[in-house]
C-alpha cells in the first residue's frame, strides 16, 4: 500500500469539481466552468483557476444549483463518501435544493413521463390532432 499523499495547498478548479464528483469527467467540468456554470465567490472563472480551502463555489449542474464551501483539496477522484468530505454545502443551498426537488415532484415538466416512440394509438391521436388544425 502506498503512503498517503499530503493534500495540496491549491488545485485547479476543474480538477477539484471532477474529484468532488460534481461532473463525470474533467472535460465536462472544464466546459461547465468555461460556460460560466461554476462561480468562485460570485465571479465566473476559467478552468485553470486555482482553488483553496475556504473558497465559496456556486455550481450549476443540470437543474441543480449547489453553493458549497471548499473544505479539502484533492486532485484524484475517490469514492463518493470521500469526495463529500471535500466540501460542505451551505444551509440555504440545502433548503433551496430540497424546495426545488419538491417542486419538480409536485409539478413535473410536461412530457417527462413519455419514453421512446409513440404507440399506435398515440400516433393516431397525434395524426388526428394535426389534421384538425
Amino acid at each position: 500500500m502506498a503512503p498517503a499523499e499530503a493534500a495540496p495547498e491549491r488545485t485547479r478548479i476543474d480538477k477539484w469539481c471532477w474529484a468532488a464528483r460534481f461532473f463525470k469527467t474533467r472535460s465536462l467540468a472544464a466546459g461547465a466552468i468555461a460556460a460560466g456554470h461554476v462561480k468562485l465567490d460570485g465571479n465566473a472563472v476559467k478552468p485553470a483557476r486555482e482553488l483553496r480551502a475556504g473558497d465559496l463555489l456556486e455550481i450549476a449542474a443540470g437543474d441543480v444549483v449547489w453553493r458549497v464551501v471548499v473544505c479539502g483539496l484533492s486532485t484524484q477522484r475517490r469514492p463518493a463518501p470521500e469526495a463529500q468530505r471535500l466540501y460542505e454545502e451551505t444551509a440555504e443551498s440545502r433548503k433551496k435544493r430540497a424546495a426545488d426537488k419538491e417542486m419538480r415532484r409536485l409539478a413535473p415538466a410536461p412530457g417527462s413521463d413519455l419514453r421512446g416512440r409513440p404507440t399506435k394509438k398515440a400516433r393516431r391521436q397525434i395524426k388526428g390532432f394535426n389534421e384538425g388544425l
